[in-house]
């Protein structure tokens, strides 16, 4: 958010369009940055390295980040003003010190599961809305994994906001149209 350590510019924005979305949904899942103190994604884990420098990890390409959403921290929590008392799961990424995780479903290093699928699976659902920070991260990352799993996915364009980091916001979009993910508008819910 705003004022945050890696803020989404006008991340705000998107608070009342999700608190009104999410008030129609009998099913919503959350989820949550949750890193440790020196995870892998943060520049300061590499020195000589800045934030929004790329590395090559293990698992592939990796951004890296200032230190943000650190574990316990006010800067981890959700929105204050998020009002979605009756979300059922609450998905925490990014938890695994040498791993990130952009997506709902998968891990960074595309082996390790959330659980997500099963958990939709188990409830029978179909169809998934996506919307949040950052378009052309974690929302387009699980976006592609849930298509990937089978599910049918809208990405919510209004009720997002991206980073924008050397265009990788239009080859989010692009990514995810050619894997048959709706662009959708609040207004059409």
């Amino acid at each position: 958010m705003p004022g945050g350590a890696l803020a989404v510019p006008s991340g705000d924005e998107v608070v009342p369009i999700v608190n009104r979305l999410a008030a129609r949904f009998e099913n919503v899942v959350l989820t949550q940055d949750w890193h440790p103190r020196e995870h892998i994604s943060f520049a300061a884990s590499h020195p000589g390295h800045q934030p929004f420098d790329a590395i090559r990890l293990a698992y592939g390409e990796q951004v890296l980040w200032p230190p943000h959403c650190v574990q316990g921290t006010r800067g981890a929590a959700l929105h204050e003003a998020l009002d979605i008392a009756h979300a059922q799961l609450l998905i925490r990424k990014g938890h695994h010190r040498a791993i990130d995780s952009y997506s709902a479903f998968m891990e960074a290093d595309r082996k390790t599961s959330t659980g997500l699928a099963g958990y939709l699976r188990e409830r029978a659902l179909k169809d998934l809305y996506v919307c949040g920070l950052a378009t052309d991260f974690c929302v387009a990352w699980t976006a592609l994994d849930g298509r990937a799993a089978g599910f049918e996915v809208s990405v919510i364009e209004d009720a997002c906001r991206a980073i924008d980091l050397h265009g990788s916001c239009a080859k989010a979009w692009s990514e995810m149209i050619e894997a048959g993910v709706r662009r959708i508008q609040s207004s059409a819910l």
